[in-house]
């Protein structure tokens, strides 16, 4: 037994050596090590650039690009299916699909363009009414009565919603306005006359 506890003390002492070996190792390489410095770095800032797919109050409409945080996009908006996270293919997409419809935003334009020189080239709507005293005549032209005539006259179907008369009680002649696209509008002249 007395081998064995000198040999315990024997065991403990050397590791107590290699110990106080090693740390003064560890003190010499940390000591050659004094110009490494570390820089804590700012925590990174979690965006997502999304497109949404409806309106959403406080943040756009349906289309839009936005920038949002990655967790309101991931608890919310994606469960929700209110937007989309945008990738190079979508960003491609959204462009064909902006250049296509600003291309039939000018077709249309230019078509209603040409509508309008049809019309404004057209001497004038004949409408005939049952004359009364004088110049009067009974009942009024409506907006009704000149999309009837430019349907007999030119086989176009025109809403009476764009057409725009004045108050017409009398014989004479006429200008409405035909409010064929938002930037265009056609003056036709309309003849009223008397049976």
């Amino acid at each position: 037994m007395a081998s064995t506890a000198s040999t315990l003390s024997w065991s403990s002492s050397s590791l107590l050596q290699s110990f106080a070996a090693n740390t003064n190792e560890a003190c010499k390489l940390s000591d050659r090590r004094t110009g490494l410095v570390v820089i804590a770095q700012k925590k990174a800032k979690k965006a997502r650039t999304i497109i949404l797919k409806e309106d959403i109050a406080d943040l756009g409409k349906k289309g839009e690009l936005r920038s949002v945080k990655a967790g309101y996009y991931r608890n919310y908006l994606l469960p929700l299916g209110k937007a989309q996270l945008v990738t190079p293919v979508l960003l491609k997409e959204m462009k064909m699909e902006d250049e296509r419809i600003e291309a039939e935003k000018i077709r249309v334009k230019e078509e209603a363009q040409q509508l309008a020189i049809i019309f404004e080239t057209v001497g004038g709507f004949k409408v005939k009414r049952k004359g009364g005293k004088g110049k009067l005549i009974f009942g009024s032209v409506t907006p009704q009565d000149l999309v009837d005539i430019i349907k007999a006259q030119l086989n176009r179907d025109v809403d009476k919603r764009i057409v725009s008369l004045p108050d017409i009680r009398e014989i004479g002649e006429y200008i409405a306005e035909l409010k064929l696209h938002p930037e265009v509008t056609a003056k036709v002249r309309v003849i009223v006359s008397a049976n």
